[in-house]
């Protein structure tokens, strides 16, 4: 991450934790370079319309359902891990039963 877009992501979490609406004039103001610069660079582009998804979706109700769905995803990755660890243990318990 370039330093500016450190301070591009500072910029925009102190935004969201005033309360105050992420904008690109607002980030732009923040950090000290224009709006056309937030706009032309890809990295710095994302960074912000990223925070504004954020903080506009944060409680909205279909953004409640995309959270929801993202941690059943991450929780059944979690799920299938686990047993995948636990038929492993199983299969070295009954190798090292059958040794002794």
């Amino acid at each position: 991450m370039t330093e500016l877009t450190a301070h591009v992501e500072e910029a925009c979490t102190a935004l969201v934790g005033d309360g105050e609406p992420v904008t690109f004039a607002a980030v732009a103001e923040r950090v000290g370079i224009s709006k056309a610069t937030l706009y032309r660079r890809a990295e710095l582009r994302a960074v912000v319309e990223e925070h504004r998804t954020r903080a506009r979706d944060a409680y909205s109700l279909s953004g409640i359902v995309v959270e929801l769905d993202h941690l059943r995803q991450g929780l059944e990755v979690v799920a299938a891990k686990v047993r995948h660890h636990e038929e492993e243990i199983r299969a070295l318990r009954r190798r090292t039963s059958a040794r002794r």
